[in-house]
């Protein structure tokens, strides 16, 4: 038997998602060869730098306990063995029954009091995938050895047809094939942010650029004072935890809650272009059953259209058909699970819906035959701009209106008459899978890769990723408080030697707020060029890894993603030249393959799941033979 070795650089969810499919392909795969797995990430191996217990208790998972899981079942379609494991659901039951006396006595405290449908704390979670990782360990097939690295890679180069990893401290390893996890990378900031970051210095003001929330300094946030936060996805709702019951405030109340300030809080004016949160996550579970999917928005579907029109226009080509796929999964969700809005049979109406085009007048006077109250229909508009019409004279004035906006969505969302929300959410992994195939295939135009599929990528983001219901309480909460005010839809800044100054299009002619701090609280935008990754950035500079950019035919630049090329089908790196590289693959949102979320639901068929077994099968058909290996040696 010869030996061979793989690195998997970041040992989070998604490193230990190729490595637990690495696990259950070799032994079929590469039945004469033993394996040696060498983990490298400076935080701890599992749970990687996002969901490390060495964080707030106060920051919860956006999963609830019963939707999170890191093992295939047997719902997922993929080439390699379904190897089953517990939930986080499942685990949480078990560890419970168990003796927690090891145990924090605060992580001990919430796993007695976790329910499958509680959201649970960010520390929690990553004892679980601590455990994840342990159990995968234990289980590896003989031959098969794991190598664990807290510490940081900072190069990669060849040697002799090997791929050698420099580590920050340590000795350099010396493998047969790289697969880049690292997740979401931090970056410079933009041309943008860095004058910004230099106004705000030579005017006295404080200025926090795009970061994980977790490692921003928020101590420059003095209590009392006024703070412009842009931006309101989650990296907001993290900012709102810290600063409030971070800082000691604390809730009371159950449905409607109430704030109790500390006296150490800030005021927060916040905004966005959307200028609404996202969308409240759904608590309740499909009455109807997981829709069959996909229905008309399927490869073979995908792959008509192709054909009929090159290259292909998201808006014009692809929507309609995504739109109906979308909307399949809402109608049948409330006609089959809820008589009483419906007017018409499922099977009836499915067969006519079947029958029509989205967005047509057919379609349309179908849907109000069938659902007489518009509130039970489906809006994409109202759900992509949810404030979109709002206007008030003043600030004071457009905060309730916001409000009554944001407790309406939620309401829908805590409801389980509205579980055609949850109907719409499960159909939209499933476009979401499919869309990932189709940049994969390069028929999208490049203007509409510019300019539609980032408008679909936030569209998902602001229906799909959206805060807990307890979350939003909390926000409407310090909103009636008075320390969370609203700007509505459209907001701006602008910057001068005062201060900050803000306002949105909803207060035309209002005055604006200002302030001598501005948070950008939001993750980084993906960059390639501008990575502060020592390893992707060397690659960057010898050309062995190369940024997607959108280009015209003429050369013109649309847009530049700031994502790595991969090959769509296993993630090999592509450099400059345009040529996979054999021994290198990346996976995660810094590549142009987008995968929704390093963990999953159970029995979803999820995409992440089958594509970390496509990776992880082409990793292993990547190494060295029993022969090719002696011939080297």
């Amino acid at each position: 038997m010869h030996s061979t070795a793989i690195a998997i650089v970041g040992a989070g969810p998604r490193g230990v998602g190729i490595l637990e499919r690495l696990a259950a392909s070799v032994s079929e795969l590469r039945p004469d060869t033993a394996l040696d797995v060498h983990l490298i990430d400076p935080y701890p191996a599992g749970a990687g730098r996002i969901w490390r217990s060495a964080q707030s208790p106060l920051l919860a998972m956006n999963s609830m306990a019963a939707d999170v899981t890191m093992y295939t079942d047997e719902s997922v379609v993929c080439e390699g063995p379904i190897r089953t494991g517990p939930s986080f659901w499942d685990w949480a039951q078990e560890e419970r029954a168990g003796d927690l006396a090891g145990w924090p006595a605060d992580l001990a405290d919430e796993l007695r009091a976790v329910t499958a449908s509680t959201f649970p704390s960010r520390r929690l979670q990553s004892e679980y995938l601590g455990r994840v990782l342990r159990d995968v360990v234990v289980a590896l097939p003989a031959g098969m050895c794991v190598h664990v690295h807290e510490t940081r890679a900072t190069g990669l180069s060849e040697q002799g047809g090997r791929q050698v990893v420099a580590l920050e401290g340590e000795a350099p390893l010396i493998v047969d094939t790289v697969v880049l996890a690292s997740g979401h990378l931090d970056a410079a900031p933009t041309a943008d942010e860095q004058e910004m970051l230099a106004r705000a210095d030579a005017s006295g003001l404080r200025y926090l650029p795009p970061e994980q929330t977790t490692d921003s300094d928020l101590s420059v946030v003095e209590p009392g004072e006024t703070v412009i936060a842009r931006g309101m996805g989650l990296a907001f709702i993290d900012l709102m935890v810290l600063l409030f019951e971070g800082r000691g405030g604390r809730f009371e109340g159950t449905e409607e809650l109430t704030y109790v300030p500390s006296g150490e809080e800030p005021r927060l004016v916040v905004g966005s272009p959307r200028g609404a949160p996202y969308h409240s996550k759904s608590h309740y579970g499909l009455a109807a059953g997981r829709p069959p999917l996909p229905r008309f928005f399927g490869p073979d579907d995908v792959d008509a259209l192709s054909a009929a029109h090159r290259p292909l226009e998201l808006r014009d080509h692809l929507w309609p058909v995504m739109a109906k796929e979308i909307a399949w999964g809402w109608y049948r969700e409330l006609l089959a699970g809820h008589p009483d809005p419906a007017r018409m049979p499922w099977e009836v109406f499915a067969e006519r819906y079947a029958a029509l085009e989205w967005g047509t007048p057919e379609m349309d006077a179908l849907i109000a035959e069938a659902v007489p109250d518009p509130l039970f229909r489906l809006d994409f508009a109202a759900l992509d701009r949810p404030f979109d019409g709002l206007r008030a004279e003043s600030l004071e004035e457009l905060q309730p209106l916001v409000r009554e906006r944001i407790a309406e969505d939620l309401r829908q969302h805590v409801d389980p008459a509205h579980s055609a929300h949850l109907g719409a959410f499960v159909a939209m992994l499933s476009v979401y899978g499919e869309m990932t195939r189709i940049q994969g295939l390069d028929v999208l135009s490049a203007p509409s890769r510019a300019r539609d599929v980032p408008w679909w990528q936030s569209f998902f983001n602001s229906v799909a990723s959206g805060p807990p219901g307890f979350r939003v309480r909390q926000l409407l909460a310090l909103s009636r408080a008075g320390f969370v005010e609203f700007l509505g839809p459209g907001m701006w800044v602008e910057v001068d030697d005062e201060g900050f100054r803000a306002g949105s299009g909803a207060l035309a002619g209002a005055p604006p707020v200002t302030s001598t701090i501005l948070i950008d609280a939001r993750l980084p935008d993906s960059s390639a060029e501008r990575t502060s990754d020592p390893l992707l950035a060397s690659l960057v500079r010898a050309g062995e890894v190369v940024e997607d950019v959108l280009t015209e035919p003429d050369g013109t630049v649309l847009r530049r993603t700031g994502l790595i090329r991969v090959r769509p089908a296993d993630g090999a790196l592509i450099d400059t030249a345009g040529v996979a590289h054999e021994h290198r693959f990346a996976v995660g949102p810094h590549t142009t393959v987008k995968v929704a979320g390093a963990f999953t639901r159970p029995g979803m068929n999820a995409q992440s799941l089958r594509y970390n077994d496509g990776v992880a099968r082409a990793v292993l058909r990547s190494l060295p033979t029993a022969r090719e290996a002696a011939s080297a040696a």
